[in-house]
Formats: C-alpha cells, sequence, structure tokens
C-alpha cells in the first residue's frame, strides 16, 4: 500500500489540475479501479511439508479443471525437483533412446513410472524377505505399481533403477520383433510393456536363455490372445511380476496364465485393429512364415516396413459382396493375411482363383511352389484355386484354433458352430482405412 499513496500523492502535487481537482480524480480512480485489485480475495489452499503425497495429487486434479490435467509424472517433477533433481529433462533423454524403436515409439512417460515402481518395490519385498524372522509373508511389502504408490517413490529409487528399466524396454522391443511385431500400431496392448520390462530386469540375462525365453512368450500370448491386459491392470502387472518369475524358478503357474482362454467363436468378431488379439493373429502368422505373396520373403523388421506390410483379405471384399458372403466371416482374420502394398493392388477386387495365377505368371512360380507359399499362410491352396470360400474359411480356421493353441500352451474352446452373423463385437465392423482404400484397385 505505501507504493500506492506514494504514487497518490505525487499524481496530486504534479498535475496541473490543481490538488483539489487531482485529488478527486484520484478517489475515483482508486474507487472505481484500484480497490478493486487490492482488496481482491484470492482463494488459498495449504499445502505443508505434512499433506500427504496422495492429498496433493488430489487437490491439483480438482483445482486445475481450467488448465492442462496434471498426472502422477508431472507431481513427481515437482517433487523431485525440491531435490534438485530435473525428472522431465532425465524421461526426455530416456524418450529419445527409446523413440528410434518403432515399437516403443508410443511409450508413456507413466508406463516408465510404473515400471521403476514395480522393480523398486520388487526389490523391496525380496530383500524384506531375506530377513524375514518367522513364517509370515502377510508382513512382508507388496509389489505394487499404483497411482498413489508412485507419488511416494523416492528420487533414490529413481535414480537406482532408472537405466535398467530403460534397458528393459529396449530389451522388450527386440522380444516383440521376434514375435515378429515391429510398430507400436501393432502392439495389442502397449500396457502389456510395463510388466515384460520390469521381468526383463528382475529376470536379468536369464531372460535369454531358450527355456526362460519359451516361458515369456507363453505369458505374453496368454496375456494378448486372452485379452487380459485392457482397463485398470496395475493389480495384474504387479501378480506378474510377482508370479512370472516364481513360475520360471519351478512354482505354480501365474494367474495370468490360468485365467486365459480363446474360445473359437472368438475369430468370427476380430475384424479390426480395435482388439488385441486381432493384431496378436496378424503376428502369430508371421511367425509362423507367412511370406508375401509376390516377393516370397519371410517378413521380418526391414521388408516388414520396406513392403509396407499390413492386414488385408484373402478372398477381396468386393468379391465378397458380389457374392453374396456375409460381413461377418468376410472381415473376420480369418480372412485376412498380412500382405504388401504391391501385393494387395495386385489382389485388387478380383476373384482368388484369378489373382493367384497372376501372382503365378508376376512371379514365375509354378502351382505347386504357390501352393507351398499359401500354405505358410495356413491357405489351402485348392479352395482358392476353386473361390471356395465356405471351405477355405472353414480349413483356416481350424488352422488359426490350432496356432492360437500352440501360442498359448492350451486348448482352445470349441464353441464356433452358431451363425457368424449371431454374435455381437464392440468392435467397428468396417475395415481399417489402408482396406477401404485398395481392396477394390485394379491390377
Amino acid at each position: 500500500m505505501g507504493a500506492v499513496f506514494e504514487w497518490q500523492n505525487r499524481y496530486v502535487s504534479r498535475s496541473p489540475l490543481g490538488p483539489e481537482a487531482a485529488a478527486a480524480r484520484w478517489n475515483a480512480f482508486y474507487n472505481d479501479v484500484l480497490k478493486n485489485f487490492v482488496y481482491y480475495t484470492v482463494p488459498v489452499i495449504v499445502l505443508n511439508k505434512e499433506t500427504p503425497k496422495e492429498a496433493v495429487c488430489t487437490v491439483f486434479e480438482k483445482v486445475n479443471t481450467g488448465g492442462v490435467v496434471l498426472n502422477v509424472f508431472e507431481l513427481l517433477t515437482a517433487t523431485f525437483a525440491a531435490d534438485d533433481f530435473r525428472l522431465n529433462d532425465d524421461w526426455a533423454q530416456r524418450k529419445i533412446r527409446l523413440g528410434i524403436r518403432p515399437a516403443l515409439q508410443d511409450v508413456e512417460n507413466t508406463d516408465f513410472l510404473q515400471a521403476i515402481l514395480l522393480v523398486s518395490t520388487w526389490n523391496r519385498r525380496k530383500e524384506a524377505y531375506a530377513h524375514l524372522a518367522a513364517d509370515d509373508e502377510s508382513v512382508l511389502p507388496g509389489v505394487t505399481c499404483r497411482r498413489k504408490d508412485i507419488l511416494s517413490m523416492t528420487l533414490a529409487e529413481y535414480q537406482r533403477w532408472a537405466e535398467s528399466v530403460t534397458q528393459g524396454f529396449e530389451w522388450a522391443s527386440q522380444f516383440l520383433a521376434r514375435e515378429k511385431i515391429f510398430a507400436s500400431k501393432d502392439i495389442p496392448y502397449r500396457t502389456q510393456l510395463v510388466p515384460l520390462a520390469a521381468l526383463r530386469v528382475v529376470l536379468g540375462t536369464s531372460v535369454d536363455n531358450h527355456e526362460v525365453n519359451s516361458q515369456l512368450r507363453r505369458w505374453f500370448w496368454c496375456g494378448v490372445l486372452g485379452e487380459l491386459y485392457s482397463g485398470a491392470v496395475e493389480t495384474r502387472f504387479a501378480r506378474d511380476l510377482e508370479q512370472v518369475p516364481a513360475w520360471i524358478a519351478g512354482g505354480n503357474s501365474p494367474r495370468t496364465l490360468v485365467e486365459a482362454s480363446f474360445e473359437a467363436s472368438r475369430l468370427l468378431s476380430l475384424r479390426t485393429r480395435n482388439s488385441a488379439a486381432y493384431k496378436g493373429v496378424h503376428a502369430l502368422l508371421m511367425k509362423h512364415g507367412a511370406p508375401d505373396f509376390l516377393k516370397a520373403v519371410e517378413i521380418d523388421m526391414a521388408q516388414f516396413f520396406d513392403l509396407h506390410i499390413d492386414i488385408h483379405h484373402i478372398f477381396p471384399r468386393a468379391w465378397c459382396e458380389q457374392n453374396g458372403v456375409d460381413r461377418a466371416r468376410r472381415d473376420s482374420i480369418v480372412n485376412k493375411t498380412g500382405l504388401s502394398y504391391d501385393t494387395n493392388r495386385s489382389i485388387g477386387g478380383r476373384a482368388p482363383s484369378s489373382y493367384v495365377t497372376t501372382v503365378e505368371n508376376r512371379t514365375q512360380r509354378s502351382p505347386e511352389e504357390m501352393d507351398r507359399l499359401l500354405r505358410r499362410h495356413l491357405v489351402n491352396a485348392q479352395h482358392l484355386r476353386s473361390d471356395d470360400f465356405e471351405s477355405f474359411f472353414d480349413d483356416r480356421l481350424e488352422a488359426l484354433v490350432r496356432l492360437i493353441s500352440e501360442a498359448m500352451g492350451k486348448d482352445v474352446a470349441r464353441d464356433d458352430r452358431r451363425d457368424p452373423g449371431e454374435y455381437e463385437t464392440d468392435e467397428e465392423e468396417l475395415p481399417a482405412p489402408e482396406e477401404v482404400a485398395l481392396a477394390d484397385v485394379p491390377a
């Protein structure tokens, strides 16, 4: 207020209006304008050092409705800043490292924090178990990656595990590549990368042993094809990190394996990338060795990107519409496989019997060679050569059931005897945009 009165005195004493007129004008300005600022009441929420961090998180979420929503990463950034550590800068460098790998381009900072907390709390539990006086595991600290628990992470814990977890994510991209998942859009569940990276940290280099890697692949595919990693999955992450290493060491099967199930009828409703299992079946087919029809090369990372491999119809949409094939079967993953952009253009909307001949002529491939190539896609070539969609569909469905059963290490439930049109799905029933654009392009 002192500065205000000093300003007032200078104005009144120096105004050409004279002292009385100047004072009257000043009073009007003060009452109508300045007073609103001087006596403006600002709401304040006091957060002292004793305020729990989860309460701070809630306050920011509720009060900050007009600005950018703050997540646990921003809140932890503010917490670490008190210790002169710039969390955002550290993550930015790690994001660059992860981002050069196509499969990891969508990994988020909260995914990274979850993986660190999983590893940190797993290690806390392990150390506490080593000093357990009585045989009572209920007193041991739990493995967790819940939101409120991330806020309790210390800077020392972050710095201890950040590099190991970064390497865990980098290893996860290599694991995915071996399973023929190369791009982030093709990862069935981005969330499953969190426990996968954490498992790499706690299991160490043993993850690359043949037997251990086989068990991890089974766990991975049970999660994908059992569709277990959608929604709130923090509890499953924690269970996985406790149970998978114990299972690998000779213990009981983890709940992810026990709970995973796949019903054959699900193949009829897998129609778009909205489903993790849809992307999973696509990857399994490439892993089975399904080469591109024209190039006849098995798909690795270089070929995947160079040839623009994507999921396309085997019996083209246009042919199916002209021949009365119902939409449920036409757009099912059973009638799709991984093909290059050029191959899909060559197929166009023509009958399979026509485009198979075209491919043979363009590649100077014998019918026997073409038949062997199609078998790698789990396709009976004779059904394509005779344009027999029903026989093709039934035969390939059975082949896919066997492929899925092998990946999960358990039988597939047989419930696919109903009319596929009766099945409901929460997926968008239109084909993916690339299929609309290319399926009917003439050769």
